[in-house]
């Protein structure tokens, strides 16, 4: 009588895929660092201190670096001086943002010069017009979609045009769905909050092009042609969690959004983590898994109680 092999063991038999971390330094071992801006690069409009120095450092050493926000209110080209202004190295090309991701979206889903309704700046009126899109301003000019960025400068009659286009059939578009942005005074509202006006006027919920949407990730990958990309950011709700899920990796910094006491990890704080090996998998003290980068396919949390890593 043949006996037969036992059957491979269910993944609750297995236990949770243990994370890795990473026996090389971080800027060699990943081609492209998909960064972050506010809360990883800078703070609020101020230069978090050894960032720059970090990068600068990292693309030495052959790393390439691509800066790829949440926040479409700015152009690639104004980003770029910002970036400059505080030292770190960076051009117009290097920039990578929702409003661009939106862009596309929408160039995918409409036709050559469709009119598109903008509540926002002048980041997502650019990258409208490179997508061959026209950018408009009221809902009598029935666009056949509505996109949505953060702007300082949103007010209640550009949502009001924005709700009413939207009720009448456009399309709704979010560059992204961040609740809160990170500022030197404490978290404001971000363009996620804002988006909810229309959403609950309307009772329409936006299509989101942003972190962590793939939407963005993949224009990143499409400007840079990143092979094996390495996602830099401050939320594990959004840069995070984007990485985990277009199975890419990703390392958490901790001078943003994210509270150390919250994750209540030992993982790296700042960039200049970027230079360095990581640590594997390890048990901390309290019980947790504690790790700084993990398997691509093996994100988002950089610590969880044992037994709930994805």
């Amino acid at each position: 009588m043949t006996s037969q092999a036992p059957a491979p063991p269910t993944p609750a038999q297995q236990g949770p895929d243990k994370p890795r971390g990473c026996a090389d330094p971080l800027d060699t071992a990943y081609d492209v660092a998909l960064l972050d801006l506010d809360g990883v690069v800078y703070l609020g409009g101020t230069a978090i201190p050894g960032a720059a120095e970090s990068l600068r450092k990292a693309q030495a050493a052959g790393m390439r670096l691509a800066y790829v926000t949440n926040n479409a209110f700015r152009t690639p080209a104004a980003i770029a001086a910002l970036l400059t202004s505080f030292g770190a190295p960076a051009t117009a090309q290097d920039v990578v943002t929702s409003a661009q991701a939106a862009a596309r979206l929408l160039a995918e889903r409409l036709p050559a010069g469709a009119p598109v309704l903008v509540v926002g700046g002048n980041g997502l009126r650019t990258a409208l017009r490179e997508r061959g899109l026209r950018p408009v301003s009221t809902a009598l000019d029935r666009p056949q979609a509505v996109v949505q960025g953060y702007s300082p400068d949103v007010s209640y009659s550009m949502l009001a045009e924005g709700g009413l286009a939207v009720a009448a059939g456009a399309l709704f578009v979010a560059s992204n769905g961040d609740l809160t942005l990170p500022g030197r005074r404490g978290s404001q509202p971000g363009n996620g909050a804002l988006i909810q006006v229309i959403a609950t006027a309307t009772g329409v919920q936006p299509v989101v092009a942003g972190k962590p949407e793939p939407p963005l990730h993949q224009e990143s990958v499409l400007r840079t042609g990143a092979k094996h990309p390495l996602v830099v950011g401050d939320r594990l709700d959004t840069d995070i969690e984007g990485a985990h899920r277009v199975g890419a990796d990703s390392l958490l910094v901790l001078t943003g959004v994210t509270d150390p006491a919250a994750v209540h990890t030992e993982a790296t704080a700042v960039l200049s983590a970027l230079l360095k090996a990581q640590p594997g998998l390890r048990q901390n003290f309290h019980g947790m898994w504690a790790i700084a980068v993990k398997d691509g396919k093996q994100n988002p949390i950089i610590e969880l109680p044992m037994g709930q890593i994805p």
